[in-house]
């Protein structure tokens, strides 16, 4: 086996990331494209290592003429590396980028589930953190939006989703998989520029690394990385907030069913805004169906120094929040 420099760091990572125990069982997600046959790669290489099972997972979104082909091509490399092979085909085209995403992640916790393994690894790169931080940027979002990809994340009590490449761009793993000759199966769609995505990959990037900074992807990366570890310390912080605002007696589990509930208008009002936002956010999550919005948590947050009998219109759902005194009350 070739040892590289992309070896030895990956290597590193996992180790100091705390990414994989060892001896687990990785379902690695594997679409034939340059990152996952990378990614597949350097954990196959390193599977004498850490005593790693490996399985490879293919979702078939049936919105390529090809994509039968394409799984056919991600079988064939299973069994030349001697791999378990689980496909997943969608019963209908998947015919939007969340939609796929959402139907993705459910279709690849369901295998591991059914055949035991305990992390998912996807081959998201350095490249793919920059552009969903412009994506999230470009459609208006907080910190939250902008550290979007991390390391690890629990897809269901048993299965965490792992993202070991992260610090490796796309460039560093299409060079990856020339010099191991690795067949990469090319995916169309990631040349139209009808997606939003597409766009910034191909133009914007481009436009950025040529004419402000030739290393903008792992600048980008960098910054959603430091923005992870403030997004955790805060969102900590607002559910310290937010649990002396409710008083004694409300679990987490239990805010969507406890209507009306109050929030203590002192105990806000002594808070920094951006935890006063979160604390709302919070509150809203819990109430709504969907994601709150800007708007949403910016009315809630003014009753903490409104007047008495100030109050929403409804939410979503038919929630009103109103001031009563030092609290604010949702009914």
């Amino acid at each position: 086996m070739v040892w590289t420099a992309l070896h030895a760091k990956i290597h590193r990572t996992i180790r100091s990331r705390h990414l994989f125990e060892r001896n687990q069982r990785l379902l690695i997600a594997v679409s034939g494209g340059q990152d996952s046959l990378c990614l597949m790669k350097l954990l196959l290489d390193l599977k004498s290592k850490w005593g790693w099972h490996l399985g490879i997972a293919h979702c078939d979104h049936r919105w390529r003429s090809d994509s039968e082909a394409n799984a056919n091509h991600v079988e064939n490399l299973a069994k030349t590396w001697g791999i378990s092979f689980y496909l997943e085909t969608a019963n209908k085209p998947v015919n939007s980028e969340a939609t796929a995403r959402d139907w993705r992640y459910q279709a690849l916790s369901a295998i591991a589930q059914v055949n035991n393994y305990q992390y998912i690894v996807t081959g998201h790169t350095a490249s793919d953190r920059a552009e969903t931080l412009i994506y999230n940027l470009i459609r208006g979002t907080g910190a939250d939006g902008l550290q979007a990809l991390t390391w690890r994340r629990p897809l269901t009590t048993e299965i965490m989703l792992v993202r070991p490449l992260l610090e490796i761009t796309r460039i560093q793993t299409e060079q990856f998989c020339q010099e191991f000759k690795l067949p990469i199966w090319e995916d169309s769609t990631n040349q139209d520029l009808q997606y939003a995505r597409n766009r910034i990959r191909q133009e914007l990037i481009p436009y950025l690394r040529d004419n402000f900074n030739p290393k903008v992807e792992s600048a980008l990366a960098q910054t959603a990385e430091l923005l992870q570890a403030e997004v955790e310390y805060l969102e900590k912080a607002a559910q310290e907030l937010r649990d002396r605002a409710l008083g004694m007696g409300y679990e987490e589990d239990s805010l969507t069913s406890i209507l009306p509930l109050r929030l203590n208008r002192q105990v806000l009002q002594k808070a920094p805004l951006a935890l006063q936002r979160r604390v709302m956010r919070q509150v809203l999550q819990q109430i709504l169906t969907d994601a709150p919005s800007f708007e949403h948590i910016e009315k809630l947050t003014a009753l903490i120094i409104a007047p008495n009998r100030s109050q929403t219109d409804p939410f979503p759902g038919g929630a009103i929040a109103q001031v009563e005194g030092d609290w604010i009350s949702f009914k």
